[in-house]
């Protein structure tokens, strides 16, 4: 399964909140909300993320067995 754990913590690093995403970034709602539930996003999304947050996908992403 993949998980978004690792973003909340790069996110909070970094000084961006859910409300930046949405309002400065453009960021859905359903997107964001996505994210928190840890369902499906597109790889669009990551490379926004990652270029947001100047981070690699590892800070935002990453794999965990079921």
């Amino acid at each position: 399964m993949i998980t978004f754990t690792p973003l909340w913590k790069t996110m909070q690093e970094k000084g961006v909140t859910t409300y930046t995403l949405r309002v400065k970034h453009t960021m859905s709602h359903a997107t964001v909300q996505r994210l928190q539930r840890n369902q499906p996003v597109s790889t669009i999304t990551l490379n926004r993320l990652c270029e947001i947050l100047d981070c690699p996908l590892s800070d935002i992403a990453e794999h965990v067995k079921d």
